[in-house]
């Protein structure tokens, strides 16, 4: 097993229902919007971050606006997407009146060629969730991952992701913002995770002022 191994964990871009809020009510999976026009840009410029990279396998959220993110990095680095629900959204109460619907594979196929339909989730989140259960998910599945993963790998998530990610492998609550289509890396030498970019936005022409998860 190497000693050293990156993890890369991103946000989605920008969704659809922050930008017309409006589309929320009309919807017919109202709790799986697609990315905006700008969350698409932000979406390509992190895939252009990352397409050097020695990414070797690329895991994403199960939800529609993560689905996308990752794609634009998949195209650069020409690998499948690996569809994890063990780091999808928080299944929050407060922000759901009901167990999210994501888009079935039927509709996704045809215009995500890089979904790796053979590849089976780890953990399925169950609603309502509490935040101590959603972090401690969070956790578990960061492990099983890095430990049956060894090279270095991509999670694509959301904001309640990168930091349950990020607290679960460094066992240390990370202080940066979670914002919109934002990195870390996480470097593991001798078995210590080292944080080595918090919330990274450098590769952005656009930035969110105040950060939001829903």
């Amino acid at each position: 097993m190497s000693s050293q191994q990156t993890v890369w964990i991103a946000r989605h871009g920008n969704r659809l229902d922050f930008v017309q809020p409006e589309w929320f009510n009309k919807a017919e999976r109202r709790y799986d919007p697609p990315l905006s026009e700008d969350g698409f840009i932000q979406a390509q410029q992190l895939g252009k971050r990352l397409e050097n990279e020695k990414i070797a396998h690329i895991f994403a959220s199960p939800f529609l606006r993560t689905i996308q993110t990752a794609s634009e990095v998949a195209k650069k680095l020409n690998l499948p997407i690996k569809l994890e629900a063990g780091i999808g959204e928080w299944y929050n109460p407060h922000w759901m009146s009901e167990c999210p619907e994501t888009h079935p594979r039927e509709l996704l196929e045809k215009d995500y060629p890089h979904i790796d339909w053979e590849y089976s989730s780890y953990l399925i989140p169950e609603y309502p969730e509490m935040e101590v259960t959603m972090m401690k998910r969070m956790a578990e599945v960061a492990h099983t991952l890095v430990n049956d993963y060894t090279e270095d790998i991509l999670l694509v998530g959301h904001g309640a992701s990168v930091i349950g990610l990020t607290q679960g492998l460094t066992k240390e609550y990370p202080t940066f913002k979670a914002s919109l289509c934002c990195l870390v890396k996480l470097v593991k030498i001798d078995n210590n995770w080292q944080l080595e970019l918090e919330g990274d936005t450098s590769h952005l022409s656009d930035v969110e002022e105040k950060v939001r998860f829903v």
